[in-house]
């Protein structure tokens, strides 16, 4: 695969759809417990500062995408926070990687100062293991912050990392 990182452009909402509700169905990375609609998905993308996807230039398949936006507001709305998605069957093959170094170089433009993560579901071994190998900082743990889809309960991670 050629994988390139590139903005989300409307053609690209159903394949975007597919990979965010798959992660959603999942449900073992993303807090969301209902995936987006057809009608919702554009509205959603588009209200980020940043929708991006990976695109296999080779097959023109998109095999992943990302969300970046404030974590919050005002004097604190220099805290980004972003998700990622990789299409299930291939992951594993650096894709996110590319997205999340992608992500730190817009949310650097954007004029983010720090990237935040909320909820790193603690079973999440490949997602914490590559934030961490990116110079990302594991702040703390919050036990049983994420309720998996069997009703039984995981720890979170909060990561950072600063922009500046």
């Amino acid at each position: 695969m050629n994988i390139i990182v590139r903005s989300f452009e409307e053609r690209d909402l159903p394949a975007m759809r597919e990979i965010w509700n798959h992660v959603v169905d999942e449900a073992n990375a993303f807090p969301q417990e209902e995936g987006l609609g057809a009608e919702e998905a554009d509205p959603f993308f588009a209200g980020q500062t940043v929708s991006a996807v990976a695109e296999d230039t080779e097959s023109g398949r998109i095999v992943g995408l990302y969300i970046l936006h404030p974590n919050n507001v005002g004097r604190c709305g220099h805290l980004a926070n972003a998700s990622y998605a990789v299409a299930p069957g291939i992951r594993g093959q650096h894709i996110g990687e590319k997205l999340v170094l992608d992500c730190l170089q817009q949310a650097t433009a954007h004029g983010f100062r720090v990237l935040q993560f909320n909820a790193v579901v603690a079973g999440n071994g490949a997602a914490r293991h590559l934030y961490e190998k990116l110079g990302f900082t594991l702040l703390g743990t919050v036990p049983g912050g994420f309720r998996l889809k069997d009703g039984s309960y995981e720890d979170i991670c909060l990561y950072y990392k600063n922009l500046v």
